[in-house]
């Protein structure tokens, strides 16, 4: 059976090279899973991807093939302790490499929540700061949108809420819409104080926007306190989270490498340590969704 996945790895590999007139095999791969993810990967997401290559913050190609080799590396090991069969260990080996653009997903997420937040608080300050100037909402929104501090899609959103505003005649319509986008409470809570100012008056206004400036002072020291809590989580759950799966070995100990082995060829034991890995696996992989989901947003 290796023999055979040997063959049909060296087949691949020559019918690559034949295909593609002598062209180097590796760029030839990797422009063959760019293909595919340009055609199939949701337009969001490449757009999420597009921003973290602009933040430049993706992983290079090595860091890809590091990835690959770790994942490959780390999974094989495990499994062979557990079963100690190579093509088992091989299969778990196949399938954790095939999590990877899973997990960079969620990375790319993560990078463009935490600019969004970042954007979103550069934007709810500097419109206060506007504000105390012009005393109009719609011309503090266009000197933030031309004062180069803000980035798309963000900037892009600004000029549609500028539009909507003349052409409404009222901000309600573009406050709404840029709400509805962007869910964050400090921009919730300073749009509606400017309803009340454009619409009800405020004898105190600058010392309102004030306070709501402390607000989202501390509002994003909040956030970014919860994430530097949680990246220490996060090296802390993938601690842990290795540590059980190593605890076979513990069990090797206590009954000795023989014994076990003759274990393993009951057929109730290896579906319990498949079992045992897959649970495993899922609770590392729940940990690093909970870890790179929601970042930024309170």
């Amino acid at each position: 059976m290796i023999e055979l996945i040997i063959l049909l790895v060296i087949a691949i590999f020559g019918l690559s090279y034949w295909f593609n007139n002598g062209e180097n095999v590796y760029r030839f791969f990797i422009n063959q899973v760019s293909g595919a993810y340009d055609k199939y990967a949701p337009y969001s997401f490449k757009e999420v991807r597009k921003k973290t290559k602009e933040l430049g913050q993706e992983y290079t190609v090595k860091q890809y093939i590091a990835q690959v080799i770790l994942f490959a590396v780390v999974a094989g090991g495990i499994t062979y302790l557990y079963f100690y069969n190579l093509l088992i260990s091989l299969i778990y080996a196949a399938i954790a490499v095939a999590f990877i653009p899973y997990l960079a997903y969620l990375r790319c997420q993560k990078v463009y929540s935490e600019f969004i937040f970042e954007q979103i608080q550069t934007y709810t300050t500097n419109v206060i700061m506007e504000f105390n100037t012009t005393q109009s909402f719609v011309k503090s929104l266009e000197g933030v949108r031309d004062s180069g501090i803000i980035e798309d899609p963000i900037l892009t959103d600004i000029s549609t809420m500028i539009d909507m505003s003349y052409q409404n005649g009222t901000i309600d319509e573009s406050i709404e819409f840029f709400n509805r986008k962007y869910p964050f409470y400090m921009v919730k809570n300073m749009h509606q104080l400017f309803l009340q100012i454009t619409k009800e008056g405020a004898k105190d206004s600058g010392q309102a926007l004030e306070n709501m400036s402390m607000d989202i002072d501390a509002l994003v020291e909040g956030v970014y306190r919860d994430q530097i809590d949680r990246n220490e989580f996060h090296k802390r759950f993938l601690t842990f989270g290795m540590a059980l799966f190593l605890l076979v070995m513990v069990m090797q100990f206590l009954l000795g490498t023989d014994s076990y082995i003759e274990l393993l060829e009951m057929w109730y034991v290896q579906l319990i340590l498949h079992a045992i890995i897959v649970f495993n696996a899922f609770f590392l992989i729940g940990g690093e969704k909970f870890y790179y989901e929601d970042v930024g947003v309170e």
